[in-house]
């Protein structure tokens, strides 16, 4: 089940990514050009963001915090 949601979470941001493109240039290459380079763009800076959030979590961990039990 996950590759299929996967799968479909890929084939949106294609899809997204061609239609926001040709909406915009009216190209139908440019458009198929966006839907195959965004996708690779993502997938290749998604570890570095995730690298960064943690570092920031990590340096401004704040305690979660302790809501009273009185309701």
């Amino acid at each position: 089940m996950i590759v299929l949601e996967k799968t479909s979470q890929v084939l949106l941001h294609m899809g997204v990514a061609f239609g926001v493109t040709y909406a915009m240039t009216g190209s139908v290459m440019t458009g198929g050009l966006a839907a195959l380079v965004e996708p690779i763009c993502n997938v290749a800076l998604l570890p570095l963001h995730e690298r960064v959030w943690r570092r920031i979590k990590t340096k401004w961990r704040v305690p979660f915090p302790q809501w009273s039990r009185a309701c």
